[in-house]
């Protein structure tokens, strides 16, 4: 959309004609004009956020480990990190690797775990009843 703008102001139009056209403020293309005067680009830039503390090469060094030894946690990792690259960073930041990783802290629980006494009553319930037919 931004190339269709430069162009239609680089045939003649005018920019209100050109921001009426496409339902666009007069402001924001007289903007965009004037910066792709300047760079002679029309793409926007990058914004200007924090540095991130890993690569993405790093990133997957990060879930590697964890699979590795999916009992570890994330400070063990963090750990293990700081001895293999030397870079230091926080439990925190191997998490949210982690979970860009697709790996999480919890599982789903699949069914009530049974105690010791909800298996000896079963059990014993079954021995009682394992002759029984199906009128019963």
């Amino acid at each position: 959309m931004r190339g269709r703008i430069i162009g239609k102001i680089e045939e003649g139009r005018k920019i209100t004609d050109v921001a009426r056209e496409f339902d666009i403020a007069h402001s924001v293309v007289s903007r965009l004009w004037k910066s792709f005067k300047t760079t002679e680009m029309c793409s926007r830039r990058h914004g200007g956020g924090r540095l991130r503390s890993t690569t993405p090469a790093e990133d997957r060094y990060i879930v590697l480990s964890a699979k590795r030894n999916r009992r570890t946690t994330a400070h063990q990792v963090a750990n293990q990190f700081l001895a293999t690259s030397g870079k230091q960073i926080s439990r925190k930041t191997v998490a949210k690797r982690l979970r860009g990783g697709g790996l999480y802290a919890r599982r789903p629980v699949l069914c009530v775990p049974l105690t010791r006494q909800h298996r000896t009553a079963r059990l014993q319930w079954c021995r009682e009843h394992h002759n029984w037919t199906e009128e019963d």
